[in-house]
C-alpha cells in the first residue's frame, strides 16, 4: 500500500490526458499537490483533482514546451517559490510516430527524440539542480515504454504493422539508459530515479491501433490507472531503497 503523500509537491508532464492525467490524479488522491505541465490545457485534470479531493490539495496547470530549457526552468523556479518544494517529478510527456524506417522523416525523428528524451533530460536537470539537491531528497519517475526494451510493441493484430516507429523506440530506450545513469549520479544526494515501461495502454495515443492482447498473459489492454499505480509506488516512501530500475507494466507482453 502506498504511503500518504500529504505535504509533497509533484510535477507531472503530459498530464492533460491519458497516462499523465491518471498519474496526476493518483498522486493528488494520496495528498500531493500537483503541477501539470503540458502543451495542451490541463484544466480538465485540475478539475478532476479538485472534485476528487475537495480542494484539500493544490493543483495547477501550465502550458509549457518541455523542449524549451528557459520555459522549463522558469516554471519550476516559480512553483518552488510559491509552493515551497519539488519532491516528485514524473516525466511522462511524449509523442509517437508510427512510420517505418524506410518512411521515417527528419521531422518525425527529431520530434520524438526531442520530446521523449531531451524533455526528460531538461526536466530532470532543472528539478535536481538546485531544487531536489538543496532539499536532500526527491523521487524521479520516467515513463518509458516496452518499445524501448523490445524495439516496438507488438501491434497489428489484423495482419498489418502499426507498431511504434524507430524514433519512438530509440527515445524510450534512451530514457531507460538515462534513468540508470541519473540514478547513480543522484543517489548520494538522497534522490531516487526509476522508470516504468508501459505496454499497450488505452489512451488517445493508441486509439485505433490494434494490439493482439490475446497473445499476452493478461489478456486485456492496459488502463492509465494501471500505470499510475506503479508510478505512485516508485514515487512513494515505500520505494526509497529502489533506484535505477525499470518496472514493466505491460500485462506480460515483454516477459523475457
Amino acid at each position: 500500500m502506498v504511503k500518504d503523500l500529504t505535504g509533497k509537491v509533484s510535477v507531472v508532464t503530459g498530464a492533460a490526458s491519458g497516462i499523465g492525467q491518471a498519474v496526476a490524479i493518483e498522486l493528488a488522491s494520496l495528498g500531493s499537490d500537483v503541477l501539470i505541465l503540458d502543451v495542451l490545457d490541463g484544466g480538465k485534470t485540475v478539475s478532476a483533482i479538485q472534485d476528487l479531493t475537495g480542494g484539500t490539495v493544490r493543483a495547477r496547470s501550465e502550458i509549457v514546451d518541455i523542449r524549451n530549457r528557459d520555459a522549463v526552468s522558469a516554471c519550476l523556479d516559480e512553483m518552488v517559490a510559491a509552493w515551497g518544494s519539488l519532491d516528485i517529478l514524473v516525466n511522462n510527456a511524449g509523442t509517437v510516430g508510427r512510420l517505418s524506417l524506410e518512411d521515417m522523416t527528419d521531422e518525425v525523428w527529431d520530434r520524438d527524440i526531442e520530446t521523449n528524451l531531451k524533455g526528460t533530460f531538461l526536466l530532470t536537470q532543472c528539478a535536481v539542480y538546485p531544487h531536489m539537491k538543496n532539499a536532500g531528497s526527491g523521487a524521479i519517475v520516467n515513463v518509458s515504454s516496452i518499445s524501448g526494451i523490445m524495439g516496438g510493441a507488438n501491434s497489428g493484430g489484423d495482419g498489418t504493422s502499426v507498431r511504434s516507429g524507430p524514433a519512438y523506440a530509440a527515445s524510450k530506450g534512451g530514457v531507460i539508459a538515462f534513468t540508470r545513469w541519473v540514478a547513480k549520479e543522484v543517489g548520494p544526494l538522497g534522490i531516487t530515479c526509476n522508470s516504468v515501461a508501459p505496454g499497450p495502454v488505452e489512451t488517445p495515443m493508441t486509439q485505433g491501433v490494434p494490439y493482439p492482447v490475446d497473445a499476452q498473459p493478461i489478456k486485456r489492454i492496459g488502463l492509465p490507472r494501471d500505470i499510475a499505480a506503479a508510478v505512485a509506488f516508485l514515487a512513494s516512501p515505500n520505494a526509497t531503497y529502489i533506484t535505477g530500475e525499470t518496472l514493466k507494466v505491460c500485462g506480460g507482453t515483454a516477459i523475457g
